[in-house]
C-alpha cells in the first residue's frame, strides 16, 4: 500500500510542475503572438518608402540643399506616423479577436491551482534528501503531512509556488 502511494507521489511533483507550466505558458505565448504579426503589403511599402526618403535626405548634405532634406525628412515623419496608425489599428484588431481568451486565463489559472491544492492537500509532492534542502527543509514540508528522518517531504504550496517561478522564467526565456 505504502509502495502505491509512494509511486503516485513520485509522478505528482512533475506533473504539477507540467500543469503549472502549461497555465504560464498559455498567456504569454497569446501575448506574444498579438505583439508579433505578418507586416501587410501597405506596411512594407510605408517602411520602404520612408528608408528611401531617408536616405535621399541624408545624401543631400550641402547648405544649399538643406531645405530639400528637410523637407523629405518631413514627409518621412508624416509617413511614419501614417504607419503607426496603421500598427495601432491592427493591433486592437488582434487584441480584440484574442481578449476572450485572455479573459478567461485568469479563472483557468485560479481553479486550477485551487483544484490542485485540493487534491495534494495533506499528503507530499515530492521527496527530498534533508542535506539538499537543509536550511529550508521546514518551509518545504509545510502542510505535506508525512514526516521521514532522512527526507523532507515537499507540500502542494510550496512545490506551486516553486513551480509558477521557474515555469515564469522559463517562459520568459523561450518567449521574447
Amino acid at each position: 500500500m505504502e509502495d502505491s502511494v509512494e509511486q503516485g507521489n513520485s509522478l505528482a511533483a512533475p506533473t504539477v510542475f507540467i500543469i503549472v507550466f502549461v497555465i504560464q505558458f498559455l498567456p504569454r505565448y497569446l501575448e506574444h503572438h498579438i505583439k508579433s504579426g505578418t507586416l501587410s503589403e501597405t506596411e512594407l511599402k510605408l517602411r520602404a518608402e520612408i528608408r528611401e526618403l531617408l536616405k535621399e535626405a541624408s545624401a543631400y548634405s550641402q547648405p544649399s540643399t538643406f531645405a530639400q532634406a528637410a523637407k523629405l525628412r518631413r514627409i518621412a515623419a508624416t509617413k511614419e506616423k501614417e504607419l503607426a496608425k496603421i500598427q495601432e489599428v491592427q493591433m486592437k484588431e488582434k487584441k480584440s479577436s484574442y481578449d476572450p481568451y485572455m479573459k478567461a486565463m485568469m479563472p483557468i489559472k485560479i481553479l486550477t491551482y485551487l483544484v490542485l491544492a485540493i487534491w495534494f492537500w495533506g499528503c507530499p509532492v515530492a521527496a527530498i534528501s534533508k542535506e539538499l534542502v537543509q536550511p529550508f527543509g521546514k518551509v518545504l514540508s509545510w502542510k505535506a503531512g508525512v514526516f521521514s528522518d532522512d527526507k523532507v517531504m515537499v507540500g502542494i504550496l510550496p512545490w506551486m509556488i516553486l513551480s509558477t517561478r521557474v515555469s515564469k522564467l522559463i517562459c520568459r526565456k523561450v518567449i521574447q
